[in-house]
């Protein structure tokens, strides 16, 4: 199985992501967009494959969108695309796709829905939180 992550590795739900998708014993291509960038194209077609609005893709915390006036009610989707352009940390991470489909990672444990094997467990994320038990079977 191919998979291909949108990383942020500052970030630690997107650092959760990728050591899940290595433990499953995938070798996944790491794009890390901060430095890479997005393009239209790119970002409307994850979003089209994911389900997802440029809103529902835009992260609110930890990122310009306030002081770009982005939160504000009437902010249409060909604005945000453009903002997302310009600074590639509005759009919310890790963005992953697989031949399962394409997802938002948030929470961290919502890659599980796109591998067809899990990490052998006892696994825990970064955080201690127990994300596959010891019998292998996922947790929550």
């Amino acid at each position: 199985m191919r998979i291909v992550i949108h990383h942020n590795p500052a970030c630690g739900t997107s650092r959760n992501v990728l050591k899940i998708i290595q433990a499953a014993g995938y070798e996944p291509d790491v794009i890390e967009y901060l430095d890479t960038g997005w393009t239209r194209p790119q970002l409307l077609g994850l979003f089209a494959a994911a389900g997802l609005t440029a809103r529902e893709a835009l992260r609110e915390t930890k990122s310009p969108a306030k002081e770009l006036g982005l939160l504000e009610d009437g902010v249409g989707e060909d604005t945000l695309i453009d903002a997302m352009l310009e600074h590639p940390v509005l759009v919310n991470r890790p963005i992953v796709c697989t031949s399962k489909g394409v997802k938002l990672c948030r929470p961290s444990e919502a890659v599980l829905d796109l591998l067809d094997t899990f990490p052998p467990g006892p696994f825990l994320k970064e955080d201690g939180e127990m994300l596959i038990n010891e019998k292998g079977e996922r947790v929550g």
